[in-house]
């Protein structure tokens, strides 16, 4: 075998070489993006635990509220409690960060997203040694404890672009936009943790600083050893007056949690790229489908001498698998050039928004590459088995004469409908871990079993053409040639069923979610205008509008209704991300507020109505008609032992919500104040009336935001962040006291207003441009498959160069015989594009009712872009007909008809 590679397929290679560089080049490719992706994400999701744990430290349990914050009173409770040796109080917020004080927003330099942490420092170089503050050399230590003064990671201090070092006795200063507070504070050293733009400050300093007395976020643990924590947290929670809506959480659940949110659409990314090593395998068919169709003499030639057909057969195998294992290499090597070049300019973020703001080193793994390159070696074993099966089977004295193969048997359609049916059975396997991996087989199922079908499918339908071409010669010899030759023909036509059934697959899937997603934005986004604070991160505390705003905007003239909206994250269960709790004024319709799927239902007496996302349903288990105890509890401040919940649940109907993966439940706005009291907003839905002058009315606004940002802050002063609308705007404070909001009006940069019309447009282009990926794989597929088309042409009119002599003999010009071979083509690639098309249409159904809702929790329904169909496949008989034509050209010259003088 060693000797028959280095003489016979070594020779073959040095006259072909672009031919084998091509299959080379597709494994390269698929195996180079698969890869790429895999260690971008695993990069990005290692950077994000590390980054997780240098924050978090080592404790034992963390305690935080399912929602809102703990009350600083349990802080005591726990900390002195027999079983515990050591707690942390922490509060964590948000802000936005620029580099010195607020001025003119025309010239304030870019604002930054800066996670803010309070802390005990003296409590955190035992539990958390990487958030410890390093003051600047020659600063007072008491510098740890004074009020606004942060310490910010090597991130913040990047994006701000302040130095490692300062300069001069002066502190760098920084401000902080939170909510509609602009607060200017001392930046008095650094802290080692990593990740994203961090700040660390006293937690004391925090809570006078952000108005948040009283208030932590978590309380990290340190248990006595040999305690039982799970005995410890059971007897805790039965204690009387324990917070019902107090949960604890282990060290790496913060990690689990990114990590099952972000899994679907790690997979999905990857699947995706091998989207690109499945039509590569088929490259890979054609381009050695025509390598041993132009060999064929010498392969009967061999096996004359007496070569086997398996030694035939393992021969092409052998050259198959160097062509694999040297593409498969150089996808590996070119795969981690990719992802070094994807996390210096892009971080770890491919698009999903996980890991925006990481910036991870690359983590380079020895396993994953040998099971990438395996994937490619097996994909380009996998596209010449039908080629090693044609060397193996060929007739030698048949094709020492340049006959050409005998005539295919009857095809049964046995084994392509069984694993068609078996296809179909695996959809209706639920997900595996949150994948979707029997829809993947099923969609691999279909595929073969659709191109498996296709001899017995041509045979079919070229039979029922018969007819009507058997009064004219030259369809007649068409028809009878593709007919007669069907297993070739499904062959040169695999590729083109595989790539157009992909292409009609992804092209539907986005025609039918950008459909969707458009039908949404206009029922989620019935204002024409919004209003939210500048820092508009969902959920955020720091990015709420406080109390008393939205009337008081309300009373503003030029506006019709104003309409409060809010949102505010809650933690159910700790090791799954949390859901998003939006209040918004209902009415008696909620059908009229919200894209339901379905009616709502009646609500019991006694019972509190939501409505809950479909990925609540999935996740949580979930139905219409259920009460919803969990969530009861979660609004309780306190267990309430002999008496029932503040308030009972009752689940009324469900709802689409494309924006939040990990669920989300609506409740009328009246029912959030009166369980909670908090009349903070996150956005206000303002309707002017017509012909109000926008801009005024914005100004008018920003007016109203501007005593807030001009509030006391800084260094040497206390904030007035409580939240609430001041009676009377608070004068900036003096020079020499700290900066104010600057020089501009102090609300332009704090809250900002978009329309509605700007967030659709937004929101599509976001669309258009995450799934621009698919149209670049559509493309590579269709190309992919008309290059097949070309190759197995080429393969087949080689092969039958003697055929078309005799039929120059009989007395047929080139031009007949040419039209006969692009009639062939035509059949064939038609065949091919109607059975693309089906196969294509199947494919889709699974991906936007298996795939989509099993990944992501979402619904769509079905869109046909009739069109764009109808041009892709149109575009494929044409590309086909004409390869053909162009193909047969070779063949059908003054070479055929001395081809027949051969055998004489």
């Amino acid at each position: 075998m060693l000797a028959l590679l280095r003489t016979f397929s070594w020779q073959d290679l040095r006259h072909h070489p672009w031919r084998s560089a091509a299959a080379v080049a597709a494994v390269m490719l698929g195996v180079a993006l698969a890869f790429a992706v895999h260690v971008i994400n695993a990069s990005a999701l290692d950077e994000f635990s590390q980054a997780v744990r240098a924050v978090n430290g080592q404790p034992d349990l963390e305690l935080r509220a399912m929602q809102g914050s703990l009350p600083e009173a349990l802080y005591e409770r726990v900390a002195t409690h027999p079983g515990v040796t050591r707690a942390s109080p922490l509060l964590e917020l948000s802000a936005l960060a620029q580099a010195g004080s607020a001025g003119n927003a025309a010239t304030a330099p870019a604002r930054t997203p800066l996670r803010v942490l309070g802390a005990d420092a003296l409590l955190v170089p035992a539990m958390a040694p990487a958030l410890a503050s390093r003051p600047w050399p020659g600063a007072d230590r008491m510098v740890l404890f004074a009020p606004a003064t942060v310490f910010l990671n090597a991130a913040a201090l990047q994006a701000l672009g302040l130095s490692t070092e300062p300069t001069g006795d002066t502190p760098p200063r920084i401000t902080l936009q939170a909510g509609l507070q602009s607060l200017v504070v001392d930046v008095g050293g650094t802290v080692a943790a990593g990740g994203a733009p961090l700040a660390v400050m006293d937690i004391g300093a925090a809570q006078d600083l952000f108005g948040r007395s009283g208030q932590l976020s978590r309380i990290d643990l340190q248990l006595r050893p040999g305690t039982d924590r799970a005995a410890w947290q059971r007897d805790m929670q039965a204690q009387a007056g324990w917070p019902a809506n107090a949960s604890f959480a282990q060290p790496g659940d913060a990690a689990q949690r990114i990590s099952n949110l972000s899994r679907a659409y790690r997979v999905n990314l990857t699947v995706l790229a091998l989207v690109a090593l499945f039509t590569g395998a088929f490259l890979v068919f054609s381009v050695l489908a025509l390598s041993v169709a132009q060999r064929a003499p010498q392969f009967a030639l061999l096996a004359v001498l007496g070569t086997t057909p398996r030694q035939r057969l393992s021969l092409v195998l052998a050259e198959s698998a160097a062509l694999g294992l040297v593409g498969s290499t150089a996808g590996i090597a070119l795969g981690t050039a990719l992802a070094a070049v994807a996390l210096r300019l892009l971080g770890g973020d491919l698009g999903g928004g996980y890991f925006s703001g990481v910036q991870p080193a690359l983590q380079w793994s020895a396993p994953a590459a040998l099971i990438y390159g395996a994937l490619g070696l097996a994909a380009a074993l996998a596209g010449v088995w039908w080629p090693a099966r044609a060397a193996q089977q060929l007739p030698p004295a048949q094709t020492l004469k340049g006959l050409g193969a005998a005539a295919s048997a009857a095809e049964k359609p046995w084994l392509g409908a069984g694993l068609l049916a078996t296809g179909g059975l695996l959809t209706l396997v639920p997900p595996v871990f949150g994948i979707p991996l029997a829809a993947y087989i099923a969609i691999a199922l279909l595929l073969v079993g659709g191109i498996a079908l296709l001899p017995w499918a041509m045979a079919r339908a070229l039979h029922a053409l018969q007819p009507l071409a058997a009064r004219h010669v030259l369809p007649l010899l068409a028809l009878e040639r593709a007919r007669r030759m069907r297993g070739s023909a499904a062959i040169a036509v695999g590729g083109v069923v595989a790539s157009l059934s992909l292409a009609v697959a992804l092209t539907v899937m986005v025609s039918s979610f950008r459909g969707s997603v458009t039908q949404w934005l206009d029922a989620v986004l019935p204002s024409p205008l919004y209003v939210r604070s500048a820092q508009s991160e969902a959920g955020s505390e720091a990015a709420l509008l406080p109390a008393g705003f939205a009337e008081a905007v309300a009373q503003l003239p030029g506006l019709d209704r104003v309409q409060p909206l809010r949102a505010s994250p809650l933690q159910l269960e700790p090791t799954r991300p949390a859901l998003m709790v939006l209040s918004r004024p209902l009415g008696t319709d909620p059908g009229q507020h919200l894209p339901l799927v379905g009616e709502p239902l009646a609500v019991p007496p006694g019972r509190t109505a939501v409505y809950i996302s479909e990925a609540v349903v999935d996740l949580y288990g979930l139905a219409p008609g259920m009460d919803w105890p969990a969530l009861s509890r979660s609004f309780s401040p306190e267990v309430q032992a002999s008496t029932s919940p503040v308030a009972m649940f009752f689940i009324a109907g469900v709802w689409r919500d494309y924006a939040r993966q990990s669920g989300a439940v609506v409740m009328d706005r009246a029912v959030w104040l009166a369980l909670t009291g908090d009349a903070r907003t996150s956005d206000l839905a303002l309707w002017p009336r017509e012909g109000t002058d926008l801009a005024a009315l914005q100004q008018s606004i920003r007016t109203l935001a501007a005593p807030l940002a001009a509030a006391p802050t800084g260094p040497g002063g206390t904030a007035a962040a409580s939240g609430a609308m001041p009676d009377h705007p608070t004068p900036p404070r003096p020079a020499g006291q700290g900066e104010s909001a600057g020089d501009a009006p102090v609300g332009a940069a704090l809250v900002e207003f978009v329309s509605s019309a700007t967030i659709r447009e937004r929101s599509l282009h976001i669309f258009d441009r995450s799934f621009a990926v698919t149209y670049w794989l559509q493309a590579v597929a269709i190309g992919i498959g008309l290059f097949g088309v070309a190759a197995s042409f080429s393969a087949q009119v080689l092969a039958r160069r003697k055929e078309f002599g005799l039929l120059a003999h009989l007395g047929l010009t080139r031009r007949q015989i040419l039209a006969v071979v692009a009639g062939e083509g035509a059949a064939w690639t038609g065949v091919g594009a109607a059975a693309g098309l089906a196969l294509g249409i199947v494919v889709s159904v699974v991906l936007v009712h298996v795939v989509n809702p099993q990944s992501f929790h979402w619904t769509m329904d079905l869109s046909l872009p009739g069109p764009r169909l109808f041009a892709l496949c149109l575009a494929v008989i044409v590309s086909g007909t004409v390869t053909a034509w162009l193909a047969g050209r070779a063949a059908a010259g003054r070479d055929a008809v001395m081809a027949v003088k051969e055998d004489w």
